[in-house]
């Protein structure tokens, strides 16, 4: 892993995924995915699971059985012809998620999504989807992450029939990441700064975009190897709220749930410090907005890069 290297990918990240946007404009990657799939299963672990786990959720409202497991799970649904298993591994080589897929092989379709085509993942795969990120000679997932989420939006266009213009949104998500990319002199040194504590960093989104705060606090542990913790925003008040009477308590907040103001109720009444992304909320510190940040979808798509560069400046000063 090299500190120099991951800022270097995430300064990549708006072409890629112009790169990835152009790709699926020309062909649909999951042409192959056969008719009559009833249900879903993701398999995968770090952020290939926080990826796959919002996928699972706009699957399930649109009348899909879908689920995202802990690849490392010993017991999950049974292989039916009309359960899609989507083995998803960046690396193509994750222990677990191999096991995993192992019980499905021969007896339910099985989708490999994976940055390295010719990898372990791929071997019998009925299909194999490459996430085209290029690589990512930081040693760290950042591009990877994005693009699975990308490519999980078209997987559930195919599924679901609907017609959403995935190649438009990554377009715009390109723009709001190479906005954020570009205007970083402005924002980045005091962002860091206003999470720089003594506690960790702790990251808080809506389920919808949950993904978001599960990758920034990954991001914070593995580059510059700082405790931080992600939560969902309406749990938040169920299982976190206890720490802002005991530390010193600094979040990352992604607006948009419908249980922010209860958040930041007890927020305000603790005089804990908060920065959000893509949004204003009452009492936060500071705001951090990007183009198109008004389209959640292209928030889910964008946001990690705030805490990204904040643990590649962290992990560079280091």
């Amino acid at each position: 892993m090299n500190a120099e290297l991951y800022l270097a990918d995430l300064e990549a990240k708006p072409a890629a995924l112009s790169e990835l946007a152009d790709a699926l404009e020309a062909a649909d990657p999951f042409e192959a995915v056969p008719d009559g799939i009833r249900r879903v299963v993701f398999l995968g672990m770090g952020s290939s699971r926080y990826a796959a786990r919002v996928a699972a959720l706009h699957l399930r409202a649109a009348g899909f059985d879908a689920v995202a497991e802990y690849a490392s799970a010993t017991a999950s649904y049974p292989a039916t012809p009309d359960t899609l298993v989507v083995a998803i591994s960046a690396t193509g080589g994750s222990r677990e998620t191999l096991d995993a897929v192992a019980r499905y092989r021969d007896r339910a379709p099985v989708l490999a999504m994976t940055n390295r085509p010719g990898s372990p993942i791929t071997e019998n795969a009925d299909l194999v989807v490459p996430m085209l990120a290029g690589e990512e000679r930081g040693g760290v997932a950042c591009r990877t992450f994005q693009h699975t989420i990308a490519l999980l939006m078209s997987l559930r266009n195919r599924l679901t029939r609907t017609d959403t213009d995935v190649p438009a949104l990554l377009y715009r998500a390109a723009e709001a990441t190479s906005d954020l990319l570009d205007r970083r002199g402005e924002w980045l040194e005091s962002a860091a700064d206003l999470l720089d504590g003594p506690d960790g960093v702790y990251t808080l989104a809506p389920a919808e975009r949950l993904s978001s705060a599960e990758q920034s606090a990954l991001m914070v542990r593995e580059g510059p190897r700082r405790a931080a913790t992600a939560c969902e925003t309406g749990d938040w008040s169920h299982v976190d709220v206890y720490l802002t009477k005991t530390l010193d308590y600094r979040a990352l907040v992604f607006p948009g749930s419908p249980y922010d103001d209860q958040a930041m109720d007890w927020i305000r009444q603790r005089g804990s410090t908060v920065l959000t992304v893509g949004g204003d909320l009452p009492g936060a510190k500071s705001a951090i907005r990007y183009r198109h940040d008004h389209d959640p979808d292209v928030s889910l798509l964008t946001e990690t890069l705030v805490a990204e560069l904040i643990a590649a400046r962290w992990w560079l000063a280091q």
